[in-house]
Parts: C-alpha cells; sequence; structure tokens
C-alpha cells in the first residue's frame, strides 16, 4: 500500500489539463479562464462625481459664498461647458466632472435658490471625485488561471471583455460494476441492491466544472467490462465504482491490463477506500474506486475532485482544509489516515459513532471529514485537528 499523499502525486502524475474554448461573456460563470486577458477601456473612463451635489472649484469654497449654476450634468448626459470662477454645475452619481472643477459639494451642504447656491459651514475636505482609471486603466491585466466568480464577470463586463478564453469542461465517465446492481426506479431482485455511488460522484464532477457520463452498469464479466471501456471513448477520465479489491470477482484491474492499461497503484493506506487504484489506458486517466458508497465518496472528495482541478488547469494540489478544535477526546488511530465523518458543532468537531463504510445516511448528516494521520495518537477535547469540509 502506499500513502494518500503518494497515490494523489501518482494522479496527477497523469494528468495534464484540456484544451481551451472560448466562451461568451454571460455563459462563463464557473468556468475557469485559461489565459489572461486585459481591459479594453479604462473605469471611470472620466472624473465622476461619487454624490449627488454641485460640481465647482476648490478655490471658491467658503462658508457663505454665492455660485452661479450653470446647468446640469447627469449620468449618460454630461454637462457640454467648463466650470469658472464663481460657477457651479449640477451634478448627479456617476454623472462626469465638468473641465474646471475639482470639487463636489454634496448637497446637504448647499442652499438652493433659482440659479444660485449658497454654500454652508460643512467640512469641505473630501472631493467627493472618483479619477478616471481609479478603477483600472485600459491594459490592465486580468490574471488566469482562475475559476470565475460573479465578481470577476462584473469587472470583466466593465473592461468590455465580451468573450473569454476558458478551459473545456472535462469529460468523466463513471461506469459502476457488479451483479449485485440495478438501477433506482428499477426493482431489484433478491440478491441485489440500488446503485447510488455513480450519482453522487457524477454530482461532485458537475459541481466541480466537469461533464459526467454515466454509463450502463458492467456486470462481473470480463465481456461486460470490455464494452463498458469501450462506452467511454472520447473522454478524459474514467472512474470505475466497485471491482478494484483482488476478489474472485474484482476484474477492474485485470480487464484494464489486458486493454493496455498501466497501472500506476493499487491499494491506498486509508480507511474507507483502501482498494484504490489508478493508471492509464491509451491516453485517458483511469481511477478506480472501490465500492462501498462511503469510501467511493469519500475518496471522491480526496482524489477525484483535486483530479478535476488538475484537468481544468488550477494546479496540483490536496483537497483544501480546515482546522477546528474537537468536540470530544479521540483514542489512537491505526496505520492508516482515517477520514472520520463528523459533525460541526458548537463545542467543536463531534465524529459520527459508527464509522462504518457502507452507511450513506451518515455521509449525508456529516458536514466535515476529520483527517487522522495513520498512527496519529490520542487526541482531547479541544485539540485543532485538519478536516475536510463536505
Amino acid at each position: 500500500m502506499i500513502s494518500v499523499e503518494q497515490a494523489l502525486a501518482q494522479i496527477f502524475d497523469l494528468l495534464a489539463p484540456v484544451g481551451i474554448e472560448t466562451v461568451a461573456l454571460a455563459d462563463a460563470a464557473g468556468r475557469v479562464l485559461a489565459a489572461p486577458v486585459t481591459a479594453q477601456r479604462t473605469q471611470p473612463p472620466f472624473a465622476a462625481s461619487a454624490m449627488d451635489g454641485y460640481a465647482l472649484r476648490a478655490a471658491d469654497i467658503r462658508t457663505g459664498a454665492r455660485l452661479h449654476v450653470m446647468g446640469t450634468s447627469a449620468a449618460g448626459r454630461g454637462f457640454s461647458g467648463a466650470v469658472g470662477p464663481g460657477q457651479a454645475v449640477r451634478i448627479f452619481t456617476g454623472a462626469p466632472v465638468p473641465p474646471g472643477a475639482d470639487h463636489v459639494a454634496i448637497q446637504e451642504d448647499v442652499t438652493a435658490q433659482d440659479d444660485t447656491i449658497i454654500l454652508g459651514p460643512a467640512p469641505q475636505s473630501a472631493t467627493h471625485i472618483r479619477a478616471a482609471g481609479s478603477d483600472f486603466a485600459q491594459g490592465t491585466q486580468f490574471n488566469a488561471p482562475r475559476r470565475l466568480r460573479p465578481a470577476d464577470l462584473a469587472l470583466l463586463a466593465a473592461m468590455n471583455v465580451p468573450h473569454l478564453p476558458v478551459r473545456r469542461r472535462p469529460v468523466v465517465a463513471i461506469l459502476a460494476t457488479g451483479d449485485e446492481l440495478v438501477m433506482p426506479g428499477e426493482t431489484p431482485g433478491p440478491d441485489q441492491i440500488i446503485a447510488s455511488n455513480g450519482f453522487g460522484l457524477r454530482a461532485m464532477v458537475q459541481a466541480e466544472g466537469g461533464a459526467a457520463r454515466l454509463l450502463p452498469i458492467a456486470r462481473d464479466s470480463a465481456a461486460a467490462l470490455k464494452a463498458g471501456f469501450a462506452l467511454a471513448q472520447g473522454v478524459d477520465l474514467i472512474v470505475t465504482i466497485g471491482g478494484a479489491s483482488v476478489g474472485d470477482h474484482d476484474l477492474v484491474a485485470p480487464v484494464a491490463r489486458e486493454l493496455g492499461a498501466d497501472l500506476a497503484f493499487h491499494k491506498v493506506a486509508m480507511r474507507p477506500g483502501k482498494p484504490l487504484m489508478a493508471g492509464r489506458l491509451g491516453d485517458v486517466t483511469l481511477i478506480g474506486l472501490p465500492g462501498n458508497p462511503v469510501s467511493a465518496l469519500v475518496c471522491g472528495h480526496v482524489f477525484l475532485l483535486p483530479a478535476i482541478r488538475a484537468l481544468l488547469g488550477l494546479g496540483t494540489a490536496p483537497a483544501p482544509t480546515q482546522r477546528a478544535s474537537l468536540g470530544i477526546a479521540l483514542g489512537p488511530n491505526g496505520p492508516r489516515a482515517h477520514y472520520m465523518r463528523a459533525r460541526l458543532t458548537a463545542q467543536g468537531l463531534v465524529p459520527f459513532d459508527s464509522q462504518d463504510s457502507s452507511l450513506l445516511h451518515i455521509l449525508s448528516q456529516a458536514d466535515a471529514l476529520i483527517l487522522r494521520p495513520p498512527h496519529d495518537g490520542s487526541r482531547a477535547a479541544g485539540d485543532l485537528v485538519d478536516y475536510l469540509p463536505l
């Protein structure tokens, strides 16, 4: 067996970022920007008022000063003239500040009388003017790689960038194996169960920015597995579920080797999830997950999601962890890394009493996986530990 860290490093060695496509700005939410883009204009493109008030010369500011109001500057309809001594222009937020003006007196600080204003005694230290280019200048670079958030799209729109180079969505084929499985909605036989893992893994892939293809269940025969692999043509990653151990019915590894796969490893020192493998099948990366439901989904968080991020060009890094205190004491850990299902409570992280790898209802209630390194000693309540948010 190899460590989790070694397994993840070997999976990263099997992956390369997918290609680049161009999408409209409106379709880029959540996509990964693949190359830098530059602002096509300056923002704001002119000195703009930050308040409703009157644009005037700072040199004219004194309590009781009377200024002649020459016109109005509104957003989208600026004042065409210039402001001279003793003059002012009514101005609104976002409107261009006319030439000659270098201060905006807010409307609460003046008294208006027809086409005249009288300046009050309020402090006038702030100019209330946003300088041209105070947000960004034409040519400013927006760097990549980066998963695009709503604020990013708003910024890129302001930069007048209508199309973006993004990584295409990695295509992931998910192949569940086993004579015991039937699809949801079907009537299982007396010795069968409902296939569940693929739906959770598909949701993971989609949420991370990939495109998941859920293949028909492959029965426990070499012919069925070969047919399943044939259906995965043209994908970037094949994920098998079950059949990755060494029992008489665990056929994924031998069939993959028969098809020419080069397997990098087989078995990882972790719980849940020891029977895990990875390799290359032609020009496609293959990850074989265990069949136990919790094992498959935990391995999805630990290995599959970082693999999707690597395919998207976001680098090769383990799943991000956080730290919190334990709500209860824990005994020593064994020789394998343990990912314990837990709740985040006011008292701290509290693992569930049962950590059986078949209990999906516990995983559904968990919002954290406590990370216990191999041979980790006893932990007291209040000790800080790492965890994976769920």
